[in-house]
């Protein structure tokens, strides 16, 4: 099955660490292969429109959206089809469903997220 799937959110305080992960099926991916496509982090908070948090390109430069940089880093280990979000000093504005994809989305790899809450 041709898909994505994250994992890692939870309930934490703010100020407090998470770190997601993305898992890519093989047959979305040949083992070793996801370094060579442009993925990102996206997240949809309550009431809000998704949107891109933070992006990785095949040679590995990363962007970020405004209210995170410098607080969270996205990653990939393709020997295990894996990219990550470390998300540090969370916000309780940071609270929403975090999903992964290509970037530019893919409609069916759109997976169910992971959630993430942050307490104040």
């Amino acid at each position: 099955q041709v898909q994505l799937v994250e994992s890692g959110g939870g309930f934490v305080q703010a100020g407090e660490s998470l770190t997601l992960s993305c898992v890519a099926s093989v047959k979305l991916f040949r083992a070793g292969s996801m370094g060579a496509s442009n993925m990102a982090w996206y997240r949809r908070a309550p009431g809000k429109q998704r949107e891109l948090v933070a992006a990785i390109v095949r040679g590995g430069r990363t962007s970020y959206e405004d209210s995170v940089k410098g607080r969270f880093t996205i990653s990939r280990d393709n020997a295990k089809n894996t990219m990550y979000l470390q998300m540090n000093n969370l916000k309780p504005e940071d609270t929403a469903v975090y999903f992964c994809n290509l970037n530019p989305p893919t409609r069916v790899l759109w997976g169910q997220g992971t959630q993430v809450t942050v307490s104040s």
